[in-house]
C-alpha cells in the first residue's frame, strides 16, 4: 500500500499518449494501482495498492469508506450553503449523500503552481468536506450548486490514512499489517 500526495496537473494513472505527467513519473514501485482517482486539477491523497480486493475495497462507493477533501472556494459560505452540503445537493446525477462540511481556516499547505486566480474583491474560504460517495468532480460539482466555486480541491484523508508529512510528489509505503508507515527509500 503506497500514500502519494498527487501534484497538481499529475493524471492519476501511469500513462498517457500526449506526454503529460502521469503517476509513472513520481512513482518507480511496479504492479501498483491507484484505488479510486483525483481529476488534473485535484492534489493530494492517492492509495495505491497491489491487491486487487484491496484496491475494490478503498474504492467502491458502497462500502462508504470516507474521503476528507479541503475545498477553497470562492466566496464566504453562509450557514444555508453549509446545511445544504450537509444534507445533500441536487445534482444533474440525482441528489448526493450527506456530507459532513464545516468551514475551516486556511491550511498550511505548500503553494500551487501555478496559483489559483485571485480577484481582490471576491474573497475565499477554505471548507473541509467528508465524502463517502466518489462521483465524477463531486466535491466541485457540489460547491457550484450551492454557489461557492470551487478554486483548489485538495483530498486530505482517504479511510485511516492522511497526507501527513507527505509534500507533493513525494509517496510513502504503508506497512499492511500494522499500518506504521515508512518513507519511501529508508
Amino acid at each position: 500500500l503506497l500514500l502519494f500526495n498527487k501534484p497538481y496537473r499529475v493524471l492519476c494513472r501511469f500513462t498517457d499518449r500526449e506526454g503529460r505527467p502521469t503517476l509513472a513519473d513520481y512513482i518507480p514501485v511496479p504492479d501498483v494501482y491507484p484505488a479510486g482517482r483525483l481529476d488534473a486539477d485535484s492534489e493530494g491523497l492517492v492509495v495505491l495498492t497491489d491487491d486487487g480486493l484491496r484496491q475494490h475495497a478503498i474504492s467502491d462507493p458502497q462500502n462508504k469508506m470516507p474521503k476528507i477533501y479541503w475545498a477553497q472556494v470562492e466566496g464566504v459560505p453562509d450557514l444555508r450553503a453549509i446545511s445544504r452540503l450537509r444534507g445533500g445537493v441536487r445534482l444533474n446525477d440525482g441528489p448526493t449523500a450527506p456530507a459532513r462540511a464545516r468551514l475551516i481556516d486556511p491550511p498550511h499547505l505548500w503553494p500551487r503552481t501555478p496559483p489559483i486566480r485571485y480577484r481582490k474583491e471576491i474573497p475565499t474560504a477554505w471548507l473541509e468536506l467528508t465524502l463517502t460517495e466518489g462521483r465524477n468532480r463531486q466535491v466541485r460539482r457540489m460547491t457550484a450548486a450551492v454557489g461557492h466555486p470551487t478554486l483548489r480541491l485538495i483530498r486530505w484523508a482517504v479511510g485511516p490514512w492522511t497526507l501527513a508529512g507527505l509534500q507533493p510528489g513525494e509517496w510513502r509505503a504503508v506497512d499492511q499489517d500494522n499500518e506504521s508507515a515508512k518513507r519511501a527509500g529508508e
